[in-house]
């Protein structure tokens, strides 16, 4: 439990809200049968494979196509290309990696995990100020007021958006300033270390991990499997 009184609450979205519905791997192919294309789930998976090296590979390279709609979107389409390479879909990689990736542009193709809106709730009736600070393309405000999550937030911050990528400790100084609350009195939650946690930690905030596969994460800071471990940590009841 955190001793010092914690007014706002920052989060990040990717596996720390959100989760590609029904997954990244049925999304994709039911874009590919559009296009003609009917694959296995067992190459739809080597595709995500595929995808996840190149993710890590350009993130680690240069991060700052997350500043950026177009270089956003440009990442995940070349993403996507690298993916289908992988599933044998030599043709059209363009066209179905642009496809998938205005797919993922729409609520429908997310879902909140189980725990989030019951934290959210409980956040706000212990009158808890709410941000979302999170490396993610424009889409970020509609896809949450689609979902029925941005009545919860007081702003939400996509790096494209504002121009700033996690870890800079500015687009967390811009969330404080949006919110008018001080960096000490603040926590964010989110499951990247290098992103989320040494950010926060620049600027003054709490940070807490997120480790939602239980993968086991070693962290130099409280690390929980899902937001009823924030609530534990802010002493608020569930």
């Amino acid at each position: 439990m955190i001793e010092k009184e914690i007014e706002a609450v920052f989060l990040d979205v990717g596996n720390t809200l959100l989760m590609p519905h029904p997954s990244w791997e049925a999304v994709t192919l039911e874009v590919l049968k559009k296009f003609g294309y009917y694959l296995s789930e067992d190459c739809a998976r080597k595709g995500m494979a595929a995808a996840d090296r190149y993710y890590e590979e350009r993130y680690w390279k240069d991060d700052s196509f997350w500043a950026s709609e177009q270089d956003a979107s440009m990442m995940w389409v070349e993403l996507y290309e690298r993916a289908l390479e992988e599933m044998g879909v030599d043709d059209d990689g363009y066209t179905i990696g642009r496809a998938i990736y205005d797919y993922f542009g729409s609520a429908e193709r997310w879902r909140t995990f189980p725990d989030v809106v019951p934290v959210l709730e409980m956040l706000k009736i212990n009158k808890k100020k709410l941000a979302l600070v999170s490396n993610w393309d424009s889409r970020l405000a509609n896809i949450c007021f689609e979902m029925g999550i941005y009545r919860y937030f007081d702003s939400v911050l996509s790096s494209a958006s504002v121009g700033l990528v996690k870890p800079d400790p500015r687009i967390f100084e811009a969330a404080c300033k949006r919110l008018d609350v001080s960096p000490k009195k603040t926590i964010h939650v989110g499951d990247q270390y290098y992103a989320d946690i040494l950010g926060a930690r620049i600027v003054g905030i709490y940070p807490v991990m997120i480790d939602r596969s239980c993968s086991g994460s070693k962290a130099d800071v409280p690390v929980v499997s899902d937001l009823y471990g924030l609530l534990e940590i802010l002493g608020i009841e569930h």
